[in-house]
């Protein structure tokens, strides 16, 4: 097995995570699926933002763990959920960095969701 390379972030693909000072809503099917004013929102070299939502904000009983899983030299090992309410639009919908390397470290028990893979994400300004 080959040796999986592992990159910072730097000037040529910056990677931040703050806060999101906003209310982050998910959801598949008429239901909410996560609901959180504690979300992150990433922001990586020239990608959308991508809003990581605790997994306390998240209804995890809604979500089924697959064997999919991904890799990212700058963010680590990536794992994936699927949302069975949602049908086969909703497969492989949430990924999740549970280890992940130190310049993201603040992403770790956060999940995020593919927009084309759910109904929606709904980002509403903070109360």
């Amino acid at each position: 097995m080959t040796e999986k390379t592992i990159k910072v972030p730097g000037p040529d693909h910056p990677i931040t995570v703050e806060p999101a000072k906003a209310r982050v809503v998910v959801t598949v099917a008429g239901k909410v699926i996560a609901d959180s004013k504690k979300a992150l929102v990433l922001r990586e070299a020239s990608y959308p933002e991508v809003y990581y939502i605790p997994r306390n904000d998240v209804e995890m009983t809604l979500l089924e763990r697959t064997d999919h899983a991904t890799y990212c030299p700058y963010k680590g090992d990536c794992a994936y959920y699927s949302i069975p309410l949602g049908g086969e639009r909703t497969v492989n919908a949430v990924w999740t960095y549970e280890s992940p390397y130190a310049a993201v470290k603040e992403i770790a028990q956060h999940l995020a969701f593919y927009p084309n893979r759910v109904d929606s994400i709904e980002v509403k300004p903070a109360e």
